[in-house]
């Protein structure tokens, strides 16, 4: 892990900055917030509008002045300081008062992995901005492993697969670290982008950019697999005349379409397993792959991974905030590492422990972000 256990109990707050939500879990209360990572802005006052559900509703529905903003894109923060002004106002009053109380408020983030320092230097700065003392940086890989329950500390394969908004991210763990990951810029959006195209190219219909995802229109139930309905009817604007229409598509032109994106995690997930140690893939045989993240309930996604890979394709019981969860349990001193030395002579990892505390590299503190 970036940081120890012993560093992570030690936060009162995580908080899991993503693309398409944003989620916050507070030690003692829970999951507190879970809502769209969405701010309206009234570009004449600066004046913040909505957040949250409200502000993604009002998406492509506003006049000129209000414009509806994303502080946070493929898991890292674009802007700083409207992604602060989001957070505080999702957090609320009563809660922000609350985590004034501490004396030195310390928090979590959730980071992807193999995030450039800039990216991780704008998360810390969010959370600094909010009162935050000191932040701990988690890998969302390792975060969400700890939160659908796979044993990550054990010296066996587990795989995990977080599927988001805008990548997805693929990894083998095995006591307690990352052995081999790759992150794919493929994410729901990207499919979802691409049955928008194939509805515009091929039936001149336009669909609305949000109100409900097109992905959830165009495939019901089963749709992405063979034995799913033959075809589905879509309600949009008509791309010629500007009038609303409805059209009978065909469910198998809307897997070809968005073949050409999946083609792309599937060529991610093959390259983790070739750059895996023969061992672990062999674990991985009867252990599988775990799915997690919004986009792990795309309908039909876990066969299409099965026939792939031949290997087993579990969805975890709640993909969404896996790693939120993940990260709180962590807070709560819920995960405990294994212990390597059975016989009871834990000096020398008592002592690795105190290495671990003099070092810096894995947290930042709030004082050092003015030199």
């Amino acid at each position: 892990m970036t940081v120890s256990l012993e560093q992570l109990r030690r936060c009162h707050v995580a908080v899991d900055l993503g693309a398409a939500r944003t989620r916050v879990f507070v030690k003692g209360a829970g999951l507190v917030v879970d809502e769209p990572s969405v701010a309206a802005v009234n570009t004449r006052t600066g004046a913040l509008i909505a957040v949250g559900a409200l502000a993604e509703k009002m998406t492509g529905r506003t006049p000129d002045y209000i414009r509806v903003v994303r502080p946070v894109s493929g898991g890292t923060v674009v802007d700083i300081e409207m992604a602060q002004r989001m957070l505080r106002h999702l957090l609320g009053e009563k809660l922000r008062r609350q985590l004034r109380r501490k004396p030195r408020l310390r928090a979590a983030a959730c980071t992807p992995h193999d995030s450039d320092p800039l990216a991780q230097r704008a998360a810390v700065e969010t959370l600094v901005g909010l009162g935050a003392r000191r932040v701990e940086l988690v890998d969302t890989l390792i975060a969400a492993a700890v939160g659908c329950g796979l044993p990550v500390e054990q010296p066996t394969a587990t795989m995990i697969m977080v599927c988001g908004a805008a990548t997805t991210q693929v990894a083998v763990l095995s006591l307690g670290a990352i052995v081999t990951a790759e992150r794919i810029p493929v994410g729901g959006d990207a499919i979802d982008h691409a049955i928008i195209q194939h509805l515009r190219h091929h039936h001149e219909l336009m669909l609305p950019s949000q109100s409900v995802r097109p992905l959830q229109l165009a495939l019901s139930g089963n749709g992405l697999t063979p034995h799913g309905p033959a075809s589905t009817e879509i309600h949009g604007r008509d791309v010629a005349t500007g009038l609303a229409r409805s059209v009978t598509v065909d469910t198998a032109a809307v897997r070809e379409a968005i073949h050409t994106p999946l083609t792309a995690v599937l060529d991610g997930i093959g390259k983790v397993l070739r750059d895996c140690p023969p061992d672990l893939v062999a674990d991985l045989a009867d252990r599988g792959i775990m799915m997690v993240g919004g986009s792990a309930l795309l309908p039909g996604l876990d066969q299409m991974l099965r026939d792939a890979t031949g290997m087993p394709v579990h969805i975890a019981e709640r993909p969404d905030v896996c790693a939120v969860l993940g990260l709180g349990a962590m807070l709560e001193g819920k995960v405990q590492p294994m212990i390597l030395d059975p016989l009871g002579d834990h000096r020398g990892l008592a002592d690795d422990r105190d290495d671990d505390r003099g070092r810096n590299r894995d947290h930042v503190y709030a004082d050092d972000l003015t030199e």
